[in-house]
């Protein structure tokens, strides 16, 4: 009777976790407009884009991480010109920033 008590709470536990591990993996979706956090922001060291949403009437930065997804558009908005665009990935926050690792990113017509 012990025994299955401890296998079915270590079942649980097990599943919780798998649970949370899964939740992180989630992705989402957002539209703003992109810019440089360099040219335009002059937040960042480097040429990086960021995207811009309003919220609550505040604008929220997402910081994208650098990939080939993220970088196949900086040409568009480097050197303070914007683009309106949708961004999935996972999101995720670094030292108070929200980061934003890209898996697709598409301009808003």
């Amino acid at each position: 009777m012990k025994k299955s008590i401890v296998t079915v709470l270590t079942g649980l536990v097990l599943v919780g976790l798998a649970s949370q591990g899964f939740a992180a993996e989630t992705e989402t979706s957002i539209t703003g407009n992109m810019v440089c956090g360099k040219c335009k922001l002059h937040e960042t060291k480097a040429c990086q884009n960021v995207i811009q949403v309003e919220k609550g009437g505040k604008t929220v930065n997402y910081y994208l991480v650098k990939n080939d997804v993220s970088d196949a558009m900086h040409e568009d908005v480097c050197h303070g010109d914007s683009k309106k665009v949708t961004a999935t990935g996972k999101l995720e926050e670094k030292d108070g920033k929200q980061m934003l690792t890209v898996t697709k990113l598409e301009a808003v017509k």
